[in-house]
């Protein structure tokens, strides 16, 4: 495990979070979790809206079962649309600690954003939230540039703590459509700049273009509709392309140096997971040994023709 730091978190935290957003059975959860922390997992991530809200019960009783509470960074996220309002995030907040049976969490992301609310409703509760101890860091999940500036304006202006971190999606294939509704990519060069300049730390969803680095985006393959809506373009089968290459050269396989590409970044990242099996899970962790050098990931992404 490697493992990054954020300013108001008081551990190192993993750069490989686990995302509790499929599991269902606890005994294979539990199997999968347990799996992780042996191997220097210390960050899970979970949502009000998985599981139609019952991820953050079965985390919760992990967690409690085996005492790690405090040893691990926790990461919530409420407010999802259509509930997206700061009376929702509060309410939900409540619900979210009770289930995940504790009085507070790490990091917490407003789910997604809404534009028709004034940002500094969401930042006066986020801030109170924060004051009472609620929450630790906080930020948004899909917000846009724009908006996420309003909000650190509008935190200065008034003495506020503002948003610190950020969960958009990143990876090294572009996001050519979303994959859910009013889903946002922090890939485009005004939000990447803006990650390096502010030392905003990036939570990025989606890290490895949910399987297309695998057999699954194989550009003769066209029955995963949603593949083929939100990954298949001519520019990211050559990135696919010079993954596989890549990987060959490495000795390694092509999901590793995609996930390298983000955790090589100029400015902090750590990836969501949400691995089904052992296997799946051990194979991202393992693929954190991987490194690149500046120049691999500009060839990687088609910004120079050799590496």
């Amino acid at each position: 495990m490697i493992y990054g730091t954020i300013p108001g978190v008081d551990k190192p935290v993993a750069r490989m979070v686990m995302g509790v957003d499929n599991q269902r059975d606890p005994g294979a959860a539990a199997a999968l979790f347990d799996d992780y922390v042996e191997r220097g997992g210390n960050c899970f991530d979970t949502a009000r809206v998985y599981v139609e809200g019952q991820a953050e019960g079965l985390l919760g009783d992990y967690l409690a079962s085996r005492g790690l509470r405090d040893r691990i960074v926790l990461i919530g996220k409420g407010a999802h649309t259509p509930n997206c309002t700061p009376a929702a995030a509060r309410n939900q907040l409540e619900r979210s600690l009770e289930a995940l049976r504790t009085d507070r969490v790490d990091i917490y992301f407003l789910h997604r954003d809404n534009p028709e609310v004034p940002v500094g409703e969401f930042v006066d509760v986020l801030d109170a939230l924060h004051r009472e101890g609620r929450i630790g860091v906080f930020g948004g999940s899909n917000w846009s540039l724009e908006r996420f500036r309003a909000a650190n304006d509008y935190a200065r202006r008034h003495g506020k703590t503002g948003f610190t971190v950020l969960s958009n999606n990143l990876a090294l294939a572009r996001m050519v459509q979303p994959v859910w509704a009013g889903c946002i990519s922090a890939r485009d060069p005004e939000w990447l700049g803006h990650l390096e300049e502010s030392g905003t730390a990036l939570f990025a969803w989606s890290s490895t273009a949910r399987g297309f680095f695998t057999g699954r985006g194989d550009p003769g393959l066209r029955d995963d509709a949603e593949m083929v809506r939100a990954w298949h373009a001519e520019d990211n089968f050559e990135r696919r392309r010079r993954a596989i290459a890549l990987a060959e050269a490495r000795g390694t396989s092509p999901v590793q140096i995609a996930m390298a590409w983000v955790l090589s970044q100029p400015f902090a990242t750590f990836a969501l997971s949400g691995p089904r099996t052992l296997d799946e899970s051990r194979r991202n962790i393992e693929g954190l040994s991987a490194d690149l050098t500046q120049a691999e990931r500009d060839w990687l992404d088609l910004k120079r023709d050799t590496p």
